[in-house]
């Protein structure tokens, strides 16, 4: 089970990898939107915001999010971090439950360049 540090790790590494792509998913990165990842077996959510073309956590909190965030994501910790180094494929993840992705449908459309 993958660790809070290493959650957190994936994220700034996603935000990395975000922040200097191009093109269609340049595009779809720069939304200026909040965000909540919620870690489903460590249950604890990160929050924070998608702005510049990055993902910029602000805390981290105990529990499934108190707010509901413009763009908000749930997983477990190990498919997280599986995800960010490309072991798992998120569309499949998607499709079968393992990720939970739930946003506006525009930003559904615009998200979907990203993957």
């Amino acid at each position: 089970m993958a660790t809070i540090e290493e959650c957190r790790s994936a994220l700034d590494k996603l935000s990395d990898n975000m922040q200097h792509a191009e093109g269609d998913v340049r595009d779809a990165a720069a939304l200026d939107r909040s965000v909540s990842c919620h870690i489903k077996d460590l249950d604890v959510t990160f929050v924070g915001r998608l702005t510049g073309g990055r993902i910029r956590v602000d805390d981290t909190l105990d529990g499934p999010p108190p707010q509901r965030a413009e763009i908000r994501l749930a997983m477990a910790g190990d498919d997280l971090v599986a995800l960010v180094d490309g072991e798992l494929n998120f569309a499949r993840a998607w499709g079968s439950g393992r990720v939970k992705l739930e946003a506006s449908l525009l930003d559904l459309f615009r998200l979907r360049k990203l993957l």
